[in-house]
């Protein structure tokens, strides 16, 4: 559960979560919390390492090798980490998520359990329908959230590792229902006072109308 609440609540990309060490959270009991991302552990078989295994440790998606990443997570997160870390401690060299034997974990593993968890979770019809059918589409999910709650595309982009430019050809389309606070907001830009309460419910009627 906590391997696939980081893609969702922190934006990661899988293998960053599979890289994801104890000393890269910070975890209060209450408040927000941050990751420090510096690396990732994609599986890339081992014909295409130089050590033969399965995995590659490597920077960060599309930055320098020694670039971090700073993302802040909701309680309800860091809640899940605390939780994980007391349930089933931590590898030798500090990873949160590993194998029975203490290895990396492999997209075969993680996908067949979220496909499990899926098939308990959703109905028949959901199951059948494009809904959350990859991992990947936690991030995704993640990524929209944060876009539909109103935070700027130049910040979530630097919290999710993206681009701007990226971010905006792949979820453009995801920001959706909120025209009215829009129009609110240039109401007070152009000097006529933001709409009442009234007018705001107004809109909002209308648009999903």
């Amino acid at each position: 559960m906590a391997f696939f609440a980081c893609m969702y609540y922190a934006m990661m990309r899988p293998s960053e979560v599979a890289a994801l060490r104890r000393e890269d959270c910070m975890l209060p009991t209450k408040e927000w919390g941050r990751l420090l991302l510096s690396g990732s552990a994609p599986t890339v078989g081992t014909k295409w390492t130089d050590n033969g295994q399965a995995h590659e440790q490597r920077g960060l998606k599309g930055r320098p090798r020694k670039a971090k990443r700073i993302i802040p997570i909701p309680p309800v997160l860091v809640a899940i980490l605390r939780a994980h870390i007391q349930r089933h401690g931590v590898a030798p060299d500090g990873r949160l998520f590993r194998t029975e034997r203490g290895g990396l974990l492999y997209k075969s593993g993680y996908v067949r359990t979220w496909k499990t968890a899926r098939a308990l979770a959703l109905t028949p019809s959901q199951v059948a329908s494009q809904l959350a059918r990859r991992p990947y589409d936690l991030r995704h999910a993640g990524v929209s959230l944060r876009l539909n709650a109103g935070v700027p595309a130049t910040q979530v982009a630097q919290w999710a590792g993206h681009s701007v430019e990226v971010l905006l050809k792949i979820y453009a389309k995801c920001i959706d229902g909120q025209d009215h606070l829009w129009l609110n907001m240039m109401d007070g830009a152009l000097g006529d006072g933001p709409a009442s309460e009234e007018e705001q419910d107004e809109r909002g009627d209308e648009q999903r109308s």
